[in-house]
């Protein structure tokens, strides 16, 4: 058998508890094992409890409960010296269980799981006792939530009938005034009717003195076609008689022809004639050919390859958004893709729509940014930014087939400028008078600024 230091025979040691340990004498024996548990080496634990050596106190009470509990109840030596550390600990209440007396102040639960810890005589009777007056705890609260629970019952009713006792006089309140309201009702619909009936009654006055006005304006109109027809023959005479005066002045215009011509002959024999008695000899540098410049011929095949843009450079793409009323449309999931792809489809949006506005502040072109729209389960909710317009396709419609839209609905000789990778898309677009750009050239500038 094992023995204890401070004293007292070991009577407790045999004795069975024939049940379960209460729920709060549990929980406070592997609290107190738990405890204990780190004032020993490793190789006075437990085969299974080692794995627990380096854990604190309370994730050892938590991820460990069953462990030593069952250690507590099935190692003796492991218990013993549990009780140990419980004696270094609580010097009064182990010293109370060994001389028999528990401090009645004490916490029955500790008292009954330092008693399960130490084993001394009786303590399958506190332990028990522990349980019962736990349990009687329990019903005692128990029965305390249950009237509380009654009360907040009876409360919650009167309050329910103050509800139902006020929404009914509302309602007949409101009734009384939904009966006021349907009489006032009638009354203008009275009223109504005999307005209606004094309307029909001008509105067949009035059709028949429409009748009237229009048998007049019958009458008119045919004096104004006979006036009409009158007009047209004078307006016959006056033209023939114009036809008439025009061939007079034609006529009387070629013998002035005749005159100035005869007068530009003169001069022109004049001028010839000064010029051999001159002897001006005949020029052979122009006044252009006096200023300093380089001609296209004589630049060198390295000079122009030096002022020539690549079409990856994104310099391009600053020299064409400089055009007058240009037009930027960007295959929007085609650039995302190729620049960010491993990013959610919502933050490339947001992402690319956020560098789109700044390069449209800084070029003042306009800006269409073109999404894919047929996979699409519902409306997306985004605020386009300041100078960028966003568009998706209708189902059934590709993005593809949007931007060659966008680019039909131009006139012809505006500055359209298409940035896809898409090679579909840029021959299409290039056949359509557009400007294809790649998507890389559009991530370079992004990232250039």
């Amino acid at each position: 058998m094992v023995e204890t230091t401070g004293g007292g025979p070991q009577d407790g040691a045999a004795e069975v508890l024939d049940r379960p340990l209460p729920d709060g004498v549990r929980r406070r024996v592997v609290q107190i094992a738990a405890d204990g548990f780190g004032g020993l080496t490793v190789t006075e634990l437990p085969a299974q409890l080692r794995q627990y050596a380096r854990f604190t106190p309370s994730r050892r009470a938590k991820f460990a409960g069953n462990a030593l509990a069952s250690a507590l109840e099935s190692d003796p030596l492991f218990r013993q010296r549990i009780g140990e550390r419980l004696r270094e600990v609580q010097p009064e209440l182990t010293g109370a269980l060994d001389s028999g007396s528990p401090p009645p102040a004490a916490d029955p639960l500790d008292v009954a799981a330092a008693a399960y810890v130490l084993r001394p005589p009786g303590w399958v009777k506190l332990v028990a006792a522990a349980g019962e007056e736990a349990q009687r705890a329990d019903a005692e609260r128990a029965d305390e939530e249950s009237r509380a629970e009654l009360e907040r019952l009876r409360a919650e009713l009167a309050r329910t009938r103050e509800r139902t006792r006020s929404e009914t006089e509302r309602l007949r309140a409101e009734l009384e005034a939904a009966k006021k309201e349907s009489e006032s009702l009638h009354r203008r619909l009275r009223s109504a009717l005999s307005d209606v009936k004094r309307g029909e009654a001008a509105l067949r006055k009035l059709r028949g003195e429409m009748e009237a006005v229009r048998a007049e304006g019958s009458a008119q109109v045919s004096a104004a076609e006979s006036e009409s027809r009158r007009l047209r023959a004078r307006l016959g005479e006056t033209e023939a008689a114009l036809e008439a005066a025009r061939r007079a002045a034609r006529e009387g215009r070629s013998v002035e022809d005749m005159r100035v011509r005869l007068l530009l002959d003169t001069v022109l024999d004049a001028a010839q004639g000064l010029r051999r008695e001159l002897a001006l000899p005949p020029v052979s540098v122009r006044p252009a050919e006096t200023v300093d410049a380089v001609e296209p011929g004589r630049m060198t095949p390295k000079d122009i390859a030096a002022r020539a843009l690549s079409e990856d450079d994104p310099a391009v793409l600053d020299q064409l958004l400089a055009l007058p009323q240009a037009h930027l449309v960007v295959d929007g999931y085609n650039v995302t893709k190729t620049g960010y792809p491993q990013m959610p489809l919502e933050k490339q949006r947001l992402r690319l729509l956020g560098q789109l506005a700044r390069l449209a502040a800084q070029s003042g072109a306009e800006v269409t940014c073109v999404f894919d729209g047929a996979e699409l389960a519902a409306p997306v909710l985004l605020a386009p930014p300041r100078g960028v317009r966003v568009l998706f396709s209708k189902p059934g419609v590709t993005a593809d087939e949007l931007i060659r839209q966008l680019v039909r609905a131009e006139p012809p000789g505006r500055p359209v400028i298409v940035v896809s990778t898409d090679r579909e898309v840029a021959d299409g677009v290039a056949r359509a008078g557009a400007r294809p750009v790649a998507s890389a050239v559009l991530l370079k500038r992004f990232s250039r600024a």
